[in-house]
């Protein structure tokens, strides 16, 4: 299928193309993949600031080489800073079609209601938002739309977790029991990359939020009741007004009446020189069994005299090179943003219907994650004690 659509991105910063890293993100290469795969169209990228825009002429040049492409972007705003600059670009023409927010946490709801106010199929990295009043909000603005609206929740797609997925699914473990996740990044993220908004989110509902979408994916089990923990200590200390470390302890009913629990521990202060970006793990113990996965040790190791010790993940947003020796970004990363212009495309073409792609990490399927980010948020703010989840009942009655 011959995809002819204009994108807009709204961010310009790390996962969007790789700024402040030797890398070229996530999203930035994800759109040079599909082009690879017949995409024809406009691509803007709406940033706030015009350094924003010299980083990314920069990577779009690597890019064009790795990929043999000629991609220009335009890129809002281009002269002078401007915070709204996101407003011009869905007012530009060609039209766009489908746009993919990667901004800040707090900005995700303001941002997505216009995009899709503006009739365009709306891609949001996670968490898709703290509250679920602002997750009512999004569901009815997009069903007044009639657009097609996902997440990127890529480690839904991670192959790990895709087995993980089925053992439960399947009853080889049984009815599961407690899930035990341990999940932290490097302190690099929020005391640099992050550091100017950081104050406006936690680890746990930046991070967090991934494998309580994988629980309830994977299980079907509803929320019930929070409690949660928290340090708030080095990132303090270095000018960084948020907490170091959130623990959370969520319980679970599943639809024949069981219940499980599952301890989410999270931290974005590792040391930089830890040998990976993330360390990740998950155990699920259940009646008839256990599945265990260590999502940061994939049985590769690289020691060098300038990175040290490194343990990359080769499945989630790698360079490689095909038999014919031509390059090209892959992962579940790429495939997860890939996965949602192909969605949007086919929408956009009468090809497939919203109401088809259930599946996916849909704006309705985040309404019991969002309800445990809430949760959390207020356990936090009284003391650790237990907080019941509230479930929003959102409708999305579109067809098309």
């Amino acid at each position: 299928m011959t995809k002819e659509l204009s994108i807009v991105i709204v961010g310009a910063g790390m996962y969007v193309c790789g700024r402040g890293t030797p890398g070229f993100g996530t999203i930035l290469p994800a759109v040079y993949e599909w082009h690879r795969r017949g995409w024809r169209g406009a691509l803007y990228v709406a940033g706030t600031r015009t350094e924003g825009a010299r980083v990314l002429r920069e990577k779009v040049e690597g890019l064009n080489v790795l990929y043999g492409a000629t991609l220009q972007p335009i890129y809002l705003p281009d002269s002078q800073d401007d915070a709204r600059a996101f407003e011009t670009a869905i007012n530009v023409a060609p039209r766009p079609a489908c746009a993919v927010i990667a901004v800040p946490d707090h900005l995700h709801t303001s941002v997505a209601r216009q995009t899709i106010g503006a009739g365009f199929h709306t891609l949001v990295v996670k968490p898709l938002a703290p509250t679920s009043a602002e997750i009512e909000q999004l569901i009815a603005a997009q069903d007044a739309a009639g657009v097609y609206c996902a997440v990127e929740l890529h480690k839904r797609l991670d192959r790990s977790n895709l087995m993980l997925k089925d053992t439960i699914r399947s009853g080889r473990i049984g009815d599961p029991l407690y899930v035990i996740v341990e999940y932290s990044q490097r302190r690099c993220i929020p005391q640099e990359q992050f550091r100017r908004w950081a104050a406006n989110t936690n680890v746990f509902q930046y991070l967090g939020i991934h494998y309580v979408d994988i629980i309830n994916d994977a299980t079907g089990a509803t929320p019930a009741r929070v409690t949660a923990t928290a340090q708030k200590r080095w990132l303090a200390s270095h000018g960084v007004d948020t907490y170091d470390a959130v623990q959370a302890l969520v319980e679970w009913r599943l639809p024949d009446g069981g219940s499980f629990s599952s301890s989410i521990l999270t931290n974005w202060i590792d040391p930089n020189t830890t040998s990976a970006m993330s360390d990740q793990r998950i155990k699920v113990v259940g009646t008839r069994g256990r599945y265990e996965a260590d999502q940061k040790s994939r049985g590769i190791t690289i020691v060098t005299d300038d990175g040290g010790i490194e343990e990359p993940n080769p499945d989630f947003c790698a360079i490689y090179q095909d038999a014919s020796g031509r390059q090209s970004v892959r992962g579940y990363g790429i495939d997860s943003v890939v996965q949602f212009l192909d969605d949007a495309a086919q929408v956009e073409a009468g090809q497939a219907s919203v109401s088809a792609l259930t599946d996916r990490p849909t704006f309705v399927s985040q309404v019991a994650p969002t309800a445990v980010i809430e949760a959390v948020n207020a356990s936090l703010a009284a003391d650790g004690r237990w907080v019941p989840v509230t479930l929003a009942r959102p409708t999305l009655s579109i067809a098309g």
